[in-house]
């Protein structure tokens, strides 16, 4: 006769219904929040004309890997090399990322609960893509900042943030199995929708940049569009991906969806494209300074983050899904 492990041994093992334990969510939100920084960071190293700080790489100068008081480039030595330096901090939490998805795939064999490789899969994501980022960022340099390949750059921290945020949203799911959609069908293709003009948004926005004063310093090249018309094309289509939200929201209320919190994420992704917008209009119009630059691309990482979240919390997975568990949301 076997003995089945007790709600609370279960509990303490696995987290809230059989969801990752907290220690191994916390790793994963680790990861999620170390991507977006290194997107803000590499933005301040662009903003600030600190892209050659360090003029080299991997190393910083010919003869050393850290910035030396000979160096002409000043204050933007210390700039590129910390953006630099980070990418060290992502590699760590990466490799602690997988070594808490094998951990926790452990620990669910042991109390005989199945198996969830998504969640191993998922976790080799920020190794995977911290690797590809430094390879791109010597390539980056080494074509003295095109800027294609900087936006590629940015591109990619996006879609790690986005499967960093599925990696923290699935490890509080109880199970793979079933999958429920918690709102109509439309409205989750309206979602959908609106996750894709999001993207749209972001590669629009990163052509805005590319085009304008702060794609590098003076000797950096540009894309060569034309900065207003594409900035007026990113501009249509936060209105696009605003009309199309409340929309959603209403829609979302009138089939009181809403008491299953995809309503009040809606309404966050809503409240913080707003304020993106309203950043973006402050900042075209008083002559693009760094900082409101710098403010734009953080809210754009937020905005991304909300947004995914909201795709994932119209279902649900896991046949102990009667009622959000306390740590669900992302």
């Amino acid at each position: 006769m076997t003995t089945e492990p007790s709600p609370t041994t279960a509990e303490a093992t696995l987290g809230p219904n059989g969801t990752a334990p907290r220690a191994v969510r916390r790793i994963y939100v680790a990861n999620l929040v170390a991507q977006g920084a290194i997107i803000v960071t590499g933005g301040v190293v662009r903003l600030t004309g600190s892209g050659l700080g360090c003029p080299t790489w991997p190393r910083c100068t010919e003869g050393s890997f850290v910035p030396t008081p000979e160096q002409a480039e000043g204050f933007h030595k210390l700039i590129e090399f910390g953006n630099r330096t980070l990418t060290f901090v992502l590699a760590l939490l990466a490799v602690a990322a997988i070594a808490a998805a094998l951990w926790d795939a452990a620990r669910r064999r042991r109390v005989g609960l199945p198996a969830r490789p998504v969640l191993t899969r998922l976790a080799l994501v920020p190794f995977l893509g911290t690797v590809a980022q430094a390879v791109l960022g010597g390539i980056t340099v080494l074509t003295g900042l095109n800027p294609l390949v900087v936006g590629a750059h940015f591109l990619l921290s996006m879609a790690l943030v986005l499967l960093c945020t599925m990696l923290v949203h699935r490890a509080a799911e109880p199970a793979d199995e079933p999958v429920v959609d918690v709102v109509r069908r439309e409205i989750r293709i309206g979602v959908h929708v609106l996750t894709f003009v999001m993207a749209l948004v972001i590669t629009v926005g990163v052509l805005v940049t590319a085009s304008g004063p702060h794609a590098g310093d003076a000797e950096t090249p540009r894309l060569g569009l034309d900065p207003q018309v594409v900035s007026w094309l990113h501009a249509d289509l936060v209105f696009l991906a605003i009309g199309l939200l409340a929309g959603l929201i209403v829609a979302l209320r009138a089939s009181r969806a809403d008491t299953h919190d995809v309503g009040h994420d809606a309404v966050v992704v809503l409240l913080l494209m707003l304020g993106q917008a309203g950043i973006g209009y402050v900042q075209y119009f008083t002559g693009l300074p760094w900082v409101l630059v710098a403010f734009h691309l953080l809210g754009s990482v937020l905005v991304w983050w909300a947004t995914a979240r909201l795709l994932l919390r119209t279902r649900r997975r896991g046949v102990q899904w009667t009622a959000q568990p306390a740590g669900a949301a992302v």
